[in-house]
């Protein structure tokens, strides 16, 4: 089985999901392909399709809302998951957090089967408006490699893998 998964990632968080998620998928004997939202333009032959983006400020990361649009179609032909990264504390591990506006239509405009909100990443590095301003008090990693293999499961489940 062939999966995609795209991210919408600004400073390497949502790309290091997108990572862990392609090789969660791949342990189980999908054959992936992890790759930028805005680099990618061939969706076709795909049979699971995952697309993730980082959220800031209730937004979805600008590739990956411009790769659903541009590739809408494509998306309501085939298995399709969305997740979203953000929330710099633990509450992504504390329950479920609902899609922002934006994705929870994209949920619906794409037929997709689901979706989920994993912890965020800020490096104390971090620079440009406002992340480095935020860095100085929430620098942090709070992805969680045991939830992302998890949602794996439930989509290979789904699949019935």
């Amino acid at each position: 089985m062939k999966a995609l998964i795209v991210h919408g990632s600004k400073m390497g968080g949502t790309a290091g999901l997108a990572s862990m998620l392609g090789e969660d998928l791949q342990g189980v004997g999908f054959d992936v392909s992890v790759r930028p939202a805005r680099s990618t333009s061939e969706v076709e032959g795909y049979d699971a399709m995952v697309v993730g983006g980082a959220l800031y400020a209730a937004w979805w990361h600008k590739d990956a809302r411009r790769f659903v649009k541009r590739n809408a179609e494509a998306l309501r032909k085939t298995h399709v998951w969305l997740f979203s990264s953000g929330p710099l504390d633990d509450s992504a591990l504390l329950g479920d957090i609902p899609p922002v506006r934006f994705v929870q239509k994209t949920m619906e405009r794409v037929g997709a089967e689901g979706h989920i909100t994993f912890g965020g990443r800020l490096s104390e590095d971090a620079s440009g408006f406002p992340a480095s301003v935020m860095a100085k008090e929430q620098a942090g990693d709070w992805r969680d490699r045991d939830q992302v293999q998890h949602w794996a499961k439930e989509i290979t489940e789904e699949l019935d893998i």
